[in-house]
């Protein structure tokens, strides 16, 4: 069965390289101040990342931001919710096509939202939601620091092994708050940055 998934990953990366050809985005640096809309993409599976994100969903809400969210459920049936469809949108394994990306229509109106932040909390480097961000018309998008997501994101933020969501949404947080603050080039050295602004006591 896994042999399975790795193939139709590797077909689906294949396939979203062609894609992405066609995207066009307006790139620019926004920090969080500036932002008006935000995308978040998540995986849902786990209820205390769930948590976790239903949480900062609500700090930026009270920031007056307009949020979406989209959640997948790495299994067969999306468990029952009790959730806002203004703010939240889940789909499950048995909603992806033959190469793993999102059959949904939801999931491919959420890539067409030309949100100011696209903020991709995709930790465990799950294929349709990657394919998500890859395909989202965001101007400024942000996820975790690796090799696959540096074909996608303009700002990669380091997560060390050991840390989980809440640490990584408070780094996130930390560098969107001084993003765009000094010049645009300035903004880029960020790429560099390793060490953690915030601990995650």
């Amino acid at each position: 069965m896994e042999l399975i998934e790795n193939i139709k990953n590797i077909l689906g990366k294949f396939f979203l390289r062609h894609e992405m050809k066609s995207l066009h985005r307006n790139k620019a640096f926004i920090n969080l101040e500036q932002a008006k809309a935000i995308g978040i993409v998540f995986d849902a599976t786990e209820p205390e990342n769930f948590e976790l994100v239903k949480k900062y969903i609500a700090y930026l809400r009270e920031m007056k931001k307009r949020v979406k969210a989209i959640g997948y459920f790495n299994q067969k049936q999306i468990p029952p919710l009790a959730f806002s469809k203004l703010e939240y949108d889940f789909f499950c394994s048995k909603e992806l096509n033959w190469y793993n990306a999102p059959s949904v229509i939801y999931a491919k109106n959420f890539a067409e939202d030309e949100f100011d932040i696209l903020i991709d909390l995709n930790l465990n480097d799950c294929f349709p939601l990657y394919y998500i961000s890859a395909m989202s018309k965001a101007k400024f998008k942000v996820g975790k620091t690796n090799k696959q997501n540096s074909y996608v994101m303009d700002l990669m933020v380091e997560l060390k092994p050991s840390k989980g969501m809440k640490y990584f949404l408070r780094n996130i947080d930390a560098y969107l708050f001084i993003i765009n603050k000094k010049s645009s080039a300035a903004a880029t050295d960020i790429y560099s940055k390793t060490d953690p602004i915030i601990d995650d006591k």
